[in-house]
């Protein structure tokens, strides 16, 4: 039988840093709306494929929870079959937990609010889009613009004379694309947290430009009825051998000063051999282009300023240990300065150090597809009598195009909802890739009476055989699968975007009332650098 633990009984967890890893595993619409600071979302029709990278430990404390959905004996069985040994069920769900703690709306909480710390604390400089307006159109003003968010999300759509220069990479470039120390340089995103990280980053290293935050980014110049350009490929080029020394000296200034501990290998080595025991994440923060070209073996990329914004993404484990992984001396150290201060142990590898062969790492979470009730393309072509395709892709994706016929479904719902599939055929279940629905197949077959296949490859593999797709949508469950970020993209209705803005603003003061955050802002030294 399955443990329990109380709301409280977690909450100490975090405040006495020990190791727990707290999982929401409904959809990511419902965890939106009201989660825990800490908790992650893994919902329950993906445990098999989102948990092992976040909890790559299978002695680490666990603890599933949902709203009274009744997910949870389904979550517990999943995760026990993938070899992990300490799961508990939250007892009373969120509801229990509401009344003791906290509950944030959104998605990567701990880093917003602390971003909303870090102003409030630094009293980091910003202006608004009015004014960086006005700053732009001056012709006698030196100014350089550098956006601080993914790639992507700087593509498809920017402020005016924006350069893409994502957050990890914006010291160690710094000097490459701004070599004047009288230009003023603006960063911007797309809200406020990556604005206000990214300039309190310049101005903690102690560069000697003025440095602002666009104030409210991409949102508060739409809502200011300013247009945005769209599909830039302006990139901030890789630094020069003197450029990137002289960002190596500021970056190593400023962790010396918050105190970022480096490790070399028999370090490293010594992390790696109590990984068993003590959860352990070695992560790349270097751009994924340079990633993609050669990496030490066992080091997962996070790109450090989505790293320092998302870090749940990557490390499900609160309490866990980091290493962060550079070439430069600069990123690694600038990242881990800010997640020091989030409330994490990390460690930076220091670059003049080699990463050690066949670190012994232990072995992770294990799952194999079943190989009963599968179907390939052929066979999907040849099933006798009228079927039903039940897709189980993301909500977005499948609105842009799946199987000709197929129903959309959500994944924590599909046994419940497969009882209303029209029709007494078979069914034929897809995913994007067909790994969703591998991991579900089981559940599905007991849900019905009637036959239940999934498709080997998924819907790639109905594309690759040089099928057509098709954009009308059937909707067996709700969307609420994904949340609707009022930040990315364009066309986000503006009641939306001042909604988000009013809740960021509100962050500091629920962090105040939670009391388990255990985050530390260490203020930059009040002086003129005499780094040259």
């Amino acid at each position: 039988m399955v443990k329990s633990i109380t709301a409280r009984e977690l909450r100490r967890h975090w405040v006495n840093h020990h190791e727990i890893a707290l999982l929401d595993i409904r959809e990511e619409g419902p965890y939106a709306e009201s989660h825990p600071l800490f908790a992650i979302s893994v919902p329950v029709s993906e445990i098999e494929k989102k948990l092992p990278p976040l909890v790559p430990r299978l002695s680490t404390p666990i603890v599933v929870y949902d709203n009274g959905e009744g997910y949870a004996e389904r979550a517990t069985a999943r995760i026990l079959a993938l070899g992990y040994r300490d799961i508990a069920v939250l007892e009373g769900g969120l509801s229990a937990y509401a009344l003791v703690g906290e509950v944030y709306r959104d998605v990567n909480v701990p880093s917003k609010a602390f971003g909303e710390l870090v102003e409030a604390i630094n009293h980091t400089p910003s202006l608004t889009a009015r004014d960086v307006k006005n700053v732009l159109e001056d012709s006698e003003s030196d100014v350089a613009v550098l956006d601080a968010r993914r790639f992507e999300e700087y593509s498809t759509m920017s402020i005016p004379r924006g350069r893409s220069c994502p957050g990890g990479e914006l010291l160690y470039r710094f000097f490459e694309a701004v070599p004047s120390p009288e230009t003023t340089v603006v960063v911007n995103c797309a809200g406020r947290t990556r604005s206000i990280v990214g300039t309190q980053t310049l101005i903690n290293a102690g560069i000697p430009n003025k440095v602002v935050a666009l104030r409210n980014g991409t949102i508060g110049w739409t809502l200011e009825g300013l247009e945005l350009d769209t599909k830039k490929t302006d990139r901030v080029s890789q630094p020069s051998a003197e450029t990137s020394r002289k960002a190596r000296q500021y970056a190593t200034s400023w962790a010396e000063h918050v105190g970022v501990t480096l490790i070399d290998s028999s370090q490293l080595g010594r992390f790696a051999a109590e990984s068993e025991d003590r959860t352990l994440y070695l992560l790349d923060v270097r751009d994924p282009e340079e990633y993609a070209l050669g990496h030490p073996a066992g080091f997962s990329n996070a790109p450090g300023g989505q790293l320092v914004q998302a870090t749940d993404e990557w490390v499900g484990v609160r309490g866990a240990r980091l290493v962060l992984y550079d070439t430069d001396g600069v990123r690694a150290r600038m990242t881990a300065s800010w997640l020091l201060q989030l409330g994490w142990e990390v460690y930076v590898f220091d670059e003049r150090s080699t990463v050690p062969d066949g670190l012994p790492v232990p072995g992770g979470p294990a799952w194999n597809p079943p190989q009963l009730a599968r179907i390939t393309i052929d066979d999907f072509q040849n099933l006798p009598g009228p079927k039903t395709v039940v897709d189980l892709a993301r909500s977005p994706v499948y609105r842009k195009g799946h199987i000709p016929g197929a129903w959309f479904a959500s994944g924590p719902e599909l046994a419940r909802d497969l009882r209303t599939v029209p029709g007494d055929g078979p069914i034929v279940l897809t995913s994007p890739d067909g790994s969703v629905v591998a991991m579900n197949i089981e559940d599905a077959r007991e849900s019905v009476s009637r036959r239940v296949l999934y498709l080997v490859g998924g819907t790639a593999a109905w594309v690759a055989a040089g099928h057509a797709l098709e954009t009308e949508s059937r909707w067996l469950s709700l969307p609420i699968d994904v949340y609707k970020r009022p930040y990315e993209g364009t066309g986000n209705a503006r009641k939306d975007m001042q909604g988000y803005l009013d809740w960021e603003y509100g962050l500091v003061a629920q962090l105040a009332n939670d009391g388990v955050a255990s985050f530390h802002v260490v203020p930059p030294v009040r002086k003129t650098s005499n780094l040259q």
